[in-house]
């Protein structure tokens, strides 16, 4: 199956067994999903969140808890911008009061300030998915948003080899198999509401932008890049 059918052939499994919640339809969304909360509840138990000091999570409405319980943990917290039209927020725990707030997308934003990411080490990366496989392919929600956030990160020197990625997903949304190409970023670490699953590890991650993919009004709708690319 090519990506586009995985992600349709899921977002319908997951509206007839009742496992989507707020915001819907799942469709064309990462889904938000039945239990959310309590994956990013076993998140907390992995030992590289744990120890991270820093964490990036994606703005989805599937990983509010996520961002919510790493501002209460007392980790440093970027999330990307819708689209990545801003670039990327960064929000300080200490300058926090209320963290479930702060965690979603209107609070980062009143809560949080801009950050180029640059110099900033980011020690675990929290992905949202629509499907993912146990040989770490991940497929999001198809604007590859999720990609090019991971690949910013390593171009402006926040990331390495070695940083986790993880995931928070239902059940439903883990398949037998997912297409990859040179500019997906793989996961490492799969949780669920119920349990974690470590990834066969089985695809390299990207290292970088690569640059000759991006459409050619990407400079102007994300200046980050611009940024990036005028700092090479």
């Amino acid at each position: 199956m090519d990506k586009q059918a995985i992600r349709e052939r899921v977002w319908r499994e997951m509206e007839a067994k009742g496992v989507t919640i707020f915001p819907k339809p799942a469709q064309g969304r990462i889904p938000n999903f039945v239990g959310s909360r309590e994956a990013a509840v076993r998140l907390r138990s992995l030992s590289a969140y744990m120890s991270a000091k820093t964490i990036f999570v994606n703005p989805d409405a599937a990983q509010l808890a996520v961002r919510e319980f790493a501002l209460r943990d007392g980790k440093r917290l970027i999330m990307a911008t819708p689209k990545l039209r801003e670039g990327f927020i960064m929000l300080n725990p200490a300058e926090i009061k209320n963290a479930r707030k702060a965690a979603s997308i209107r609070g980062a934003f009143k809560h949080g300030r801009k950050t180029s990411i640059r110099g900033v080490g980011v020690d675990l990366i929290v992905e949202g998915s629509v499907a993912v496989d146990k040989n770490g392919g991940r497929v999001g929600k198809g604007g590859g948003f999720g990609d090019l956030e991971f690949a910013i990160l390593w171009e402006a020197g926040a990331i390495a080899d070695t940083t986790p990625v993880v995931t928070t997903v239902h059940p439903t949304q883990i398949v037998d198999e997912i297409p990859m190409s040179e500019h997906d970023a793989p996961v490492d670490l799969i949780v669920t509401p119920d349990r974690i699953i470590e990834t066969a590890h089985a695809y390299s991650k990207p290292r970088g932008i690569i640059w000759e993919l991006l459409p050619s009004d990407a400079f102007k709708q994300m200046p980050i890049l611009a940024e990036l690319r005028e700092k090479r």
